[in-house]
């Protein structure tokens, strides 16, 4: 039975997971030259990225510096494996809870080795550009197993939060981590804002950025109610069936994850260069030059970016949404689609209207993603960006956990 108490032990558990985390990511590893930590964030987008998926605790070389990004990477690779491993398909989406939950543990083992090499490659990227300094192998190695370590820690105490908690844990921890350097960012604003002359732009922001929230917020709500007819089945005396009912088809199916494709595909190649840097290679200098001058192009940038989350919102729509199985599934309990029938009719119906609503919500997704790097180029002012990942990642928890609570609320009632 769900009360009042149950829900607000829930909320406590997940307020106490939230304050262990941040102060884990509060502690720095050794080492660390802060000023030129500070100055190699502002000048490099890849991190700045990560920043946000380890939760804030990237920016200052925390123990939690990797924060979620392993755990969030073996995901991924877990779901792309399913479309090439049938045996892992069957187990996420055909064998019920045991079979999610071997998958479950499959995708956390993959997080070590992830966790690993990440570690060691952002290392050996910060040595090369002197902000960790004077560190001896076996003090780097204590470092790889710190950050490694606090990885981990972070996905237990993710997992826990989505389970005595309320909402999915990892995905707590990363708006924790947005929420918390909105202090800072306010601040930026209100340098920004200071010229009385540029007041007409600064009211114009506001009002954008607000229009902005409200079409990501509807965007993210909307369905595509597709009918769905139960037929009427007789045993013995009784008559069951004949209900109807429908099938919600979002429009962004795959939520934030092209972004997060997208961003590693455009700047991993700067990630590298920076990582083969420390090892004097001749060619390096010059690969990273002209990286570094595509980068700094926004029109170049912003075309291929918008591109990438395009094309990776077909991607992952498809590897997640299987047609053919529903059509299996709604043919197997005796449903149909009016006017559609069963079988090989129905999948290529829902084929095609995934295909539809797909185009409309990637469109829109890139638009959302692009959208900071226009406010910046129009603006030149760093501080004015509207959109991108951390707008959506919240929108997305935030109307989650307000269903979560919801739910919560009705067990009680009833």
């Amino acid at each position: 039975m769900v009360t009042d108490r149950s829900i607000r032990n829930r909320v406590l558990f997940v307020l106490a997971a939230l304050m262990i985390f941040r102060a884990l990511a509060a502690v720095p590893i050794p080492g660390v030259d802060q000023n030129v930590l500070a100055q190699f964030f502002d000048d490099n987008q890849f991190l700045g990225l990560l920043n946000i998926f380890s939760g804030g605790g990237l920016a200052n070389l925390s123990i939690v510096m990797l924060g979620v990004g392993p755990y969030i990477t073996a995901s991924i690779i877990m779901q792309l494996m399913t479309v090439m491993s049938p045996a892992l398909k069957a187990m996420h989406s055909e064998e019920g809870e045991a079979g999610r939950a071997k998958f479950m543990q499959y995708g956390r083992l993959l997080t070590l080795p992830l966790a690993v090499l990440q570690g060691f490659g952002f290392l050996k990227l910060l040595e090369s550009q002197n902000v960790i300094v004077g560190l001896s192998p076996f003090d780097f190695a204590v470092n790889v197993i710190l950050i490694v370590a606090g990885s981990m820690l972070l996905m237990w105490v993710g997992e826990l939060v989505t389970e005595f908690g309320i909402g999915n844990g990892v995905s707590i921890i990363i708006f924790a981590g947005i929420v918390a350097g909105l202090p800072q960012t306010a601040g930026q604003l209100a340098f920004a804002f200071s010229d009385p002359s540029q007041l007409p732009m600064y009211i114009g922001f506001i009002f954008l950025a607000l229009a902005v929230i409200y079409a990501v917020v509807v965007m993210t709500e909307a369905e595509r109610p597709v009918p769905i007819t139960y037929a009427k089945q007789s045993r013995g005396t009784k008559t069951y069936g004949g209900s109807q009912s429908y099938l919600p088809l979002r429009l962004n199916q795959a939520g934030v994850i092209p972004i997060i494709f997208a961003l590693s595909i455009l700047l991993f190649p700067q990630m590298v260069l920076n990582i083969l840097s420390a090892f004097d290679l001749p060619w390096v200098p010059a690969a990273l030059e002209v990286v570094n001058n595509l980068e700094a192009n926004r029109i170049i940038y912003g075309a291929v970016y918008f591109a990438l989350v395009f094309v990776f919102t077909f991607f992952y729509t498809a590897v997640t949404f299987d047609p053919d199985q529903i059509a299996k599934n709604l043919q197997r309990n005796g449903a149909f689609i009016p006017g559609i029938r069963p079988g090989g009719h129905t999948s290529e119906y829902l084929g095609n209207l995934i295909t539809r609503l797909t185009f409309v919500g990637a469109s829109f997704l890139a638009l959302v993603a692009i959208l900071p790097i226009g406010m910046q180029a129009a603006t030149g002012i760093m501080a004015l960006t509207i959109g991108g990942t951390a707008l959506i990642i919240v929108v997305t928890v935030v109307l989650d956990l307000i269903r979560r609570i919801d739910a919560q609320v009705s067990m009680r009632e009833y």
